[in-house]
């Protein structure tokens, strides 16, 4: 009698603690589950956006369009340069989301719910494999035609110069040469390189996605969005500067954020929702 009792207790025992067990896995994969659907919800507010980038003809339609313009811009700039001056006209670009189609990124970004890491976008840059942007080997090809050298001014960084390179060679652009390029060292600013550019060159043209790309007084956004500052300065865009669209990120999403990154997927969420108008 003692026998079969310790033997329905020990068969208990076992089945309690495979139970036990059983509980214990199901809460790590129900965690492991929630985490992922939170952390693919937190990159939701992308998909929009995105989709436009990639799916909408109107996208193709913008870029034409301000590739086109800036062919006029620049002859227009040509013909008015000062014809005392020995250096050689240059166009400076950025190169993602101006010339560069990076949009598979932020696509994997959504479906994997994995947001922007140096080591997720160098991942994604290591492949090589962006497409061209609409427009800009046309524009460069027309720019070089004229006689106009195309300098590279991007926050990619130093480190990913070869991989661009090969990547842009690879779909047929002028002035890949490494002496084109500035890319990112320390800070974020593009004004020294700009500086440092136009002590050589007679810079004609500029073209770029932020409007960081072309002053230093786009840096710092105020309470105001910039707003103000793009009103003030008008009669640069079309003339001086050709801005291109990216709905998907840039200063315009940090200044939303009030210049901070770090603030919790909630916090961003709200203000997001905080800076719409409605009526």
């Amino acid at each position: 009698m003692k026998t079969q009792f310790y033997a329905i207790f020990l068969v208990a025992f076992i089945l309690n603690i495979v139970s036990c067990k059983r509980v214990e896995n199901n809460k790590e994969l129900l965690s492991v589950k929630s985490e992922d659907i939170n952390n693919r919800l937190e990159q939701e507010h992308l998909v929009m956006s995105t989709l436009w980038f990639q799916q909408s003809a109107e996208m193709r339609a913008v870029y034409y369009q301000a590739y086109n313009f800036a062919k006029l811009a620049l002859e227009n700039n040509l013909a008015n340069l000062d014809t005392s001056s020995t250096k050689q006209a240059v166009v400076i670009l950025d190169i993602d989301e101006t010339i560069l189609d990076n949009s598979p990124f932020e696509a994997m970004c959504i479906k994997t719910g994995l947001g922007y890491t140096g080591e997720n976008w160098k991942n994604w840059t290591a492949l090589a494999s962006a497409k061209v942007l609409p427009g800009a080997i046309d524009f460069l090809l027309h720019a070089k035609a004229k006689g106009v050298k195309a300098i590279y001014v991007s926050n990619r960084r130093e480190e990913e110069l070869e991989r661009t390179m090969k990547n842009m060679k690879n779909l047929g652009f002028p002035f890949v040469e490494k002496a084109n390029f500035f890319l990112r060292t320390e800070e974020s600013s593009k004004t020294k390189r700009r500086e440092k550019i136009s002590k050589k060159y007679e810079i004609v043209l500029l073209i770029g996605d932020n409007l960081a790309d072309f002053s230093d007084i786009y840096e710092s956004r105020n309470e105001k969005l910039a707003l103000d500052v793009v009103d003030a300065n008008k009669n640069d865009f079309g003339t001086k500067y050709i801005i291109l669209p990216n709905p998907m990120y840039g200063d315009w999403e940090k200044a939303i954020y009030k210049n901070d990154y770090s603030l919790s997927p909630e916090h961003k969420d709200s203000l997001r929702k905080a800076s719409l108008i409605a009526y």
